[in-house]
Order: structure tokens, then C-alpha cells, then sequence
């Protein structure tokens, strides 16, 4: 009997590690605690403005990005929703398709999609439009980060007024002391470029972002933002200055991350927000 016992307990502990290695994700608090998709969404529900900080290529992720997206609009059908992946100047190809004034065919076929769009951002985007909620491209076109990177923000003086339509407000404010530009000039050691130049363009990425919120925001709208995990990390980015223009905006941020166990929060990934999504390291990956 007694080894009968034994024999049961094996199997058990056996059937626990597996379903602890076969997990496909797991959030965590900051403070590690391990909390499931519906905590998380009843903790979403009391912030002004919810960000979801993703890896771009990551299966997994995307689906739990519209899980999120879900969640946050069973509970608010006047969600406003922007996305890092859709440039100001696709706007109004956004408006139009949601609008049904042209097709889906038509929207995909004039707006600059990333390559993992129909895979990734598709879902996204299609319940959005089907819940008839608003969808802002919040992204400074790509032609002026470039510029930027290479003449710095005085580059964009000269452009007209319509140019100077698709990015943040000039002059605006650059704090090169921030943790993440300060990592990202490490980075960038012995290549080729000006560090401080690119520095300048990915501020004007996360002002641009963070300026295309205001307007919602202002009337009293609740926010989803969807981008890259960088651009939201430990607070800043696009969060440093949607807290200048709204010192009291309570924002909830949630960091996408991977790891090799996803069973602890590992200490390096435990501030990067409210919020930690771990997905294993092997995860599926769109490119």
C-alpha cells in the first residue's frame, strides 16, 4: 500500500511539473505575483489609459493583446484604441475602411502594414471595427524619424505646416538622461550614426505616439495602446510624456517579456511595469 501511495504521489508531482513547463504564458505583479488575465483586466479597468508593451513578432502575445482588448471593451464600448504599427499619415485609410467607405482589400492594399500584419494585428484590428470602436495611428512616419536621426529635431524645421501635421508639436522636449536612451547610447557604441541623432528620432517616435493620445484623453476617453515594449518600458517612452501633458493620468502598463522558466518573475524584468507578461523563450515567433 504504501508504495501505491508512493507510486501516486510521483505521477501527481510528474503531472504538475509538466503542466508548469507547458504553460503558454504567465503574468506576474512587479512584485512577482503570479495573477491570471482576469486580474489583470479588473486592475486595467481603473486606469485612464492601458498599454500593452509587446514583442513584435510573438505569436503568443498578439493573442493575449486581443484577450486584453476583449476584456477592456466588454467593459467600455467608447475604448479608444492606437497602435504604434499604423503611421499618422494611414489615418485616414483607418477612417475610411472603419467607416465602410472602402474595403478591407482596399485599406490593406494603400496602407504601409508591417509584414506580420495579416498574422499579428489583423484580429486586432477587425474587432475593433467591428465594435464600431475609434483606432488612432499614433507612429510618426517613418521618413521623418529618418531625418531626424540623421540631421537631428532642428531637421524638421524647415518641412511645411502639413508635413509638420504627422509628429509631436515642435520644439519639443528630449531628456537624454533618461534610463532608456542612456541604455540605448550604450548600446549603440562603435556604430556607425550619432547616438545622441538617434536618441532625437526615438523621442520624436514616443512624443509622436504619446501627443496622438491627447485628444481622447482629454474628452474623458479610455485608451488601449498597443506597441513596442520598449517604447512604454519601466514608465517611459510614450508614458514619460503623456505624464507631463496629464501629471494625474493613472496608467496601467503591461511589459511582454521572455524567459527560459516562466514559473518566477526573474528580478531584471520585475519593474518594467504594472504588469509582467512572461512567454517562454521558445515561444512561436512570426519572423
Amino acid at each position: 500500500m504504501r508504495n501505491y501511495f508512493l507510486a501516486v504521489l510521483l505521477v501527481l508531482c510528474s503531472i504538475g511539473t509538466l503542466k508548469a513547463q507547458g504553460e503558454a504564458y504567465q503574468f506576474f505583479t512587479s512584485k512577482g505575483k503570479k495573477v491570471d488575465l482576469q486580474q489583470v483586466l479588473k486592475e486595467a479597468a481603473k486606469a485612464d489609459a492601458v498599454f500593452f508593451g509587446e514583442l513584435h513578432n510573438n505569436s503568443v502575445g498578439h493573442w493575449l493583446q486581443l484577450q486584453v482588448l476583449k476584456g477592456l471593451q466588454a467593459e467600455n464600448s467608447d475604448l479608444v484604441v492606437g497602435s504604434e504599427i499604423f503611421e499618422r499619415e494611414d489615418q485616414l485609410n483607418l477612417d475610411q475602411w472603419f467607416a465602410g467607405q472602402i474595403t478591407e482589400s482596399n485599406f490593406e492594399a494603400e496602407a504601409n502594414l508591417w509584414k506580420n500584419y495579416n498574422t499579428d494585428y489583423r484580429p486586432v484590428l477587425r474587432y475593433a471595427k467591428e465594435k464600431g470602436l475609434r483606432f488612432i495611428a499614433t507612429n510618426v512616419p517613418r521618413k521623418y524619424a529618418s531625418l531626424v536621426s540623421k540631421a537631428g529635431l532642428a531637421g524638421l524645421d524647415s518641412l511645411s505646416p502639413e508635413a509638420k501635421r504627422y509628429f509631436a508639436k515642435l520644439p519639443m522636449e528630449v531628456d537624454m538622461s533618461m534610463p532608456g536612451y542612456v541604455a540605448m547610447k550604450d548600446m549603440m557604441h562603435g556604430a556607425p550614426g550619432n547616438p545622441d541623432l538617434m536618441i532625437q528620432a526615438q523621442a520624436l517616435k514616443d512624443a509622436t505616439m504619446a501627443e496622438s493620445l491627447f485628444e481622447p484623453l482629454s474628452k474623458g476617453k479610455k485608451v488601449y495602446h498597443i506597441n513596442g515594449s520598449y517604447h512604454s518600458k519601466d514608465g517611459e517612452g510614450i508614458l514619460w510624456y503623456l505624464k507631463k501633458e496629464f501629471p494625474a493620468i493613472k496608467i496601467f502598463n503591461i511589459h511582454m517579456v521572455t524567459q527560459d522558466q516562466i514559473d518566477k518573475l526573474e528580478d531584471a524584468n520585475a519593474t518594467s511595469g504594472e504588469i509582467i507578461l512572461v512567454l517562454p523563450s521558445d515561444s512561436h515567433t512570426t519572423y
